[in-house]
């Protein structure tokens, strides 16, 4: 009977042991309860505990990566979206983490799901495409403020997907098309008022001297010459032809 004595104690040492001393690693931390009520967090490393009057949940500190799920979101504008995001966050304070919340991680998924249809609700769907980093920003500032109380300490928020129909991806491709258009139009009219301003420029300039007019209209010449035509067309000055309309005319009216 004393064999069977011992292994008794022996296992019942083992499990007082097993109940006593707790190890934890460098990432975690423990907090201690005394008799039901809050002791103090210990860790990391070796913690004793005494049975039955103190229990210990283990917290870990290091950075969660937690994927939200797909909200469906309508934008300001009226347009139904699927956003999905991905949210990374930390424990900070175990004591709040444990004491204050019945499961944090549970919480933190369940607020920024709200967060996130909230937040994204206020803007435009351009918004949404165009501005993510400014709206990543306000929605990781909210969850952060909301989950101190928690212990909690969100580092980043990441939008992963915008989802569109295909009609509205459709009307997107139509409105960019129309954009496109819009802005050949202007580079094509910009560039003829470039283009008219140095004529007039240019004509402004001949004007006020004679002797440039008379090269060009040479250089004209030699220009239509070198043209592989039968029909050669020579560009009179005005000034050549004035006085024999003028003539003309005088004759005209003496008739």
């Amino acid at each position: 009977m004393a064999l069977p004595t011992a292994a008794i104690i022996g296992v019942f040492v083992i499990i007082l042991l097993w109940n006593t001393i707790k190890i934890l690693k460098e990432y975690e931390r423990g907090v201690v309860f005394l008799l039901g009520r809050f002791h103090k967090v210990k860790g990391p490393g070796l913690i004793i505990l005494f049975p039955f009057i103190m229990t210990m949940t283990k917290v870990d500190l290091r950075v969660i990566v937690m994927d939200v799920p797909t909200q469906d979101v309508i934008s300001r504008d009226n347009v139904s979206v699927k956003v999905s995001a991905v949210i990374y966050f930390r424990i900070v304070d175990p004591e709040k983490a444990v004491i204050r919340v019945a499961d944090v991680f549970e919480a933190t998924s369940q607020l920024s799901q709200t967060t996130l249809r909230s937040v994204l609700g206020q803007h435009e769907l351009d918004d949404m495409l165009a501005e993510r980093e400014k709206l990543n920003k306000d929605i990781q500032g909210l969850l952060d403020d909301r989950t101190d109380n928690w212990g909690v300490k969100v580092a980043n928020v990441e939008i992963k997907h915008v989802d569109l129909d295909e009609s509205m991806i459709r009307a997107i491709a139509q409105q960019a098309e129309a954009e496109r258009a819009r802005r050949a139009k202007i580079i094509n009219a910009e560039g003829e008022m470039q283009a008219a301003s140095m004529l007039a420029e240019a004509a402004a300039t001949l004007a006020k001297e004679p002797q440039a007019l008379q090269l060009r209209y040479l250089q004209t010449l030699k220009e239509v010459a070198n043209e592989r035509t039968n029909t050669i067309i020579f560009p009179l000055p005005l000034d050549l032809i004035e006085p024999f309309m003028k003539s003309r005319l005088a004759g005209k009216k003496d008739a």
